[in-house]
Parts: C-alpha cells; sequence; structure tokens
C-alpha cells in the first residue's frame, strides 16, 4: 500500500527543483551576459595576439617585411640621410675601409668613384649590413627599417635559378608578402608596368639565363622599382651593358631623388659621374675627397689616388 505523505512530498521536491533550476538558469545568463564582452575581447586579443606572432615570426624568416609598411610609400626624406663617423671595415686582418666619416644626404645621387680595391663594394655592403663594421657608427632609419634596396654586381648574382623575367621582377615584392602571404593583387599590373619601363615587355616570359648582360640588368632595375626602397644601393650598374641599355636605365635612376630616395652608385666611368652625378666620394680606403663633383673630380685628387690616375682627362678608374 502507498505511503501517502510521499505524493505531496514529491510535489513539493519537483517545485523546489524547478525553482531552484530557474534560479541557476538565471543565474548562468546573467553572467553569461556579464561575461560575453569580457570573452570576446579575449577571443579578440587571442586573434591580434595571433597575428602579431606570425607577423613576428615572419619578418624573423623574411627579413626585411615589416606589416606597417603600405604598398607604393618611402620613408620621409629625413629618414633616408645616411650618416657615417669614423667607420672602419676589415676583412680579417685586412682594413679594407677605414676612417671614414660623412653624410649622405636625403634625396641625392652620389658617385663612390675609386681604384680597384679602394674599398668601393665594401662601402655597399657595410651599409646594408652584409659586412660588419670593425668601427664606427653608420646611423640610417630607413636602412634600420630594412627600406633600402641592393643591387650587387652581376658577376655576384646566380643566373642559373630557373625563373622567367616576371618572376624576377615579382620578387621585388617580396617584403610586401613575404614567404607565407598571397602576393597582393595589385602586384601582377605593378611587375607588368615595371617590366614595361624598362622596355622587357617581349621578354616577359623568358628564363633569366637566357638573357643578355644588358637585358638581365633591365629586369634587376624592373625589380628596384617594386622595392619602392627609400636608399638605393648600386655596384657598378651600367658595366658590361650597352651605351642604349645605359642610358635607359640612369634615366631611372635620374627620377628616384625627386622621389625623395637616396641613390649610392659605384661607378668608373669617370665621364659618366661628371653628366649625371651631381655628388662624389673619391675613395682609396681612406676618403680622398667628397663633395660636389666638380669639386672633387680635379686632377689633384685624382693623382693623389695613384695607380697611374692622373689628369681631368681620364675616363675610367678600373673596379
Amino acid at each position: 500500500m502507498a505511503n501517502p505523505a510521499i505524493g505531496p512530498l514529491w510535489r513539493r521536491s519537483a517545485e523546489i527543483a524547478t525553482r531552484w533550476s530557474a534560479l541557476a538558469t538565471d543565474a548562468i545568463l546573467t553572467v553569461g551576459r556579464a561575461i560575453l564582452p569580457i570573452v570576446r575581447w579575449l577571443a579578440g586579443a587571442l586573434r591580434t595576439f595571433a597575428g602579431l606572432a606570425k607577423a613576428e615570426l615572419a619578418v624573423w624568416l623574411d627579413g626585411g617585411y615589416h606589416p606597417d609598411t603600405p604598398a607604393n610609400s618611402i620613408e620621409h626624406q629625413d629618414g633616408a640621410t645616411i650618416e657615417l663617423e669614423n667607420v672602419s671595415v676589415a676583412y680579417g686582418d685586412r682594413l679594407a675601409l677605414q676612417s671614414l666619416s660623412g653624410r649622405f644626404d636625403a634625396a641625392t645621387l652620389t658617385a663612390i668613384v675609386g681604384p680597384n680595391g679602394a674599398g668601393k663594394s665594401t662601402l655597399l655592403k657595410a651599409l646594408t649590413g652584409l659586412l660588419p663594421l670593425q668601427s664606427g657608427t653608420l646611423r640610417c632609419s630607413a636602412i634600420a627599417r630594412s627600406r633600402y634596396a641592393y643591387l650587387p654586381q652581376q658577376a655576384d648574382l646566380n643566373r642559373d635559378f630557373p625563373i622567367n623575367v616576371a618572376e624576377l621582377v615579382a620578387l621585388g615584392g617580396w617584403r610586401r608578402m613575404g614567404a607565407f602571404r598571397d602576393p597582393p593583387d595589385a602586384l601582377m599590373s605593378e611587375v607588368a608596368a615595371a617590366i614595361e619601363a624598362v622596355r622587357l615587355a617581349d621578354l616577359v616570359e623568358r628564363r633569366i639565363g637566357d638573357l643578355s648582360p644588358g637585358e638581365f640588368q633591365r629586369a634587376l632595375f624592373a625589380r628596384l622599382l617594386l622595392q619602392d626602397a627609400a636608399v638605393i644601393l648600386l655596384d657598378e650598374p651600367f658595366a658590361a651593358v650597352d651605351e642604349k641599355t645605359a642610358e635607359d636605365l640612369l634615366t631611372i635612376v635620374r627620377r628616384w631623388p625627386a622621389e625623395g630616395r637616396t641613390v649610392i652608385a659605384v661607378l668608373h666611368d669617370l665621364d659618366q659621374v661628371r653628366k649625371h652625378f651631381p655628388s662624389t666620394l673619391l675613395l682609396a680606403r681612406s676618403p680622398i675627397a667628397w663633395g660636389k663633383t666638380d669639386a672633387v673630380l680635379i686632377p689633384e685628387n685624382l693623382a693623389s689616388l695613384g695607380n697611374g690616375l692622373g689628369g681631368s682627362s681620364q675616363s675610367s678608374i678600373f673596379s
């Protein structure tokens, strides 16, 4: 026989359980509504942290990539000034560059001239950080932020890599994508425009190993155009190219300072320097003269270089 007290007791228990369940549900919803903004903020913060971590990893792996640098913008002119204070660079025990102090002003065009072994290429490599300074100080915020482009001599480049002209030029956009990003939507149109600017539109699919020295140099200049650098360093950019190619490339070089870029080029043709480069650094491991080209390339300074270099009719310095 059933116990008559169980029915009311069960109903009261059920009512209490229902009431507690409702209270618990209300409490959970109230707490949930209160912490939802915190949860959302935490999720956003984690996404931001993940993005920053990815960017930092990309910077470490990709070198000069900086996610805060927009495309098609260059450093303010003040950032493209290069200051050297008592800079010396050595290969082992041999000094290649000694006691160089001076300043490459922003938005200027400077030639570096000197005989073989004068330290010209060494200076460019020191500016990029490829060679450490033995002593002295180098200051340039654009270089510190990897806002520079460096074109070495052709002999230092491997042309056996199986890529075509378009792919080589596209590498100029590396710092805008790195190894872990899709190429920007505008990249291909920029590549096409750069190739057109150096007159290589008919060779866009040709392998770089099949190009003549002049064609290869044009392709390298197209890559420089995509790099959009505040400081541009050129090591004998017109060597082993024909006169027409040199003139075309000089047209591009002369335009860069007007865009706020600082351009430094190692050259050996003094007539070319006098005609196109307003400033010159005459170097023989130590600086001989640095300033306006007309005041630097005078017979007395050239004679001090030795190696048979003398009068103002001297048209080239072998490098």
